[in-house]
């Protein structure tokens, strides 16, 4: 059996405006997360998962990153990079949540990993 997708992010310019744009469309409940510029969308019914909209990091172009979930980051970033993909985030705790990794595929599209509990 495959590795279930479990999250979701949007990456913009100006995440507010995006937040707008995508209640506006899709009617999603949307909510700020306290001291950093990222909002959590809630899963909207039966068979959905939740996601985030947060503002790129610097440098980078707005994007669309899907997570999956993985019982051991290390172990998936090894077989991404056997298969010629490229480690961008290592292993990284998301304190009270879990961690999470993100990999490039051939065509330089960031997917990220993610691991439950702390």
């Amino acid at each position: 059996m495959g590795m279930p997708v479990v999250h979701w992010e949007i990456n913009s310019r100006d995440y507010k405006k995006a937040q707008k744009f995508y209640r506006e469309v899709f009617n999603w409940t949307v909510t700020e997360h306290e001291g950093m510029p990222y909002a959590m969308v809630n899963d909207e019914g039966k068979g959905s998962i939740g996601g985030g909209i947060g503002n790129v990091q610097p440098g980078q172009n707005p994007s669309l990153t899907f997570y999956v979930s993985v019982d051991d980051l290390q172990a998936y970033l090894n077989k991404a990079e056997r298969a010629g993909g490229k480690t961008v985030l290592p292993p990284t705790p998301i304190p009270g949540v879990g961690s999470c990794a993100m990999f490039a595929d051939l065509d330089g599209n960031v997917v990220g990993l993610f691991k439950g509990g702390v």
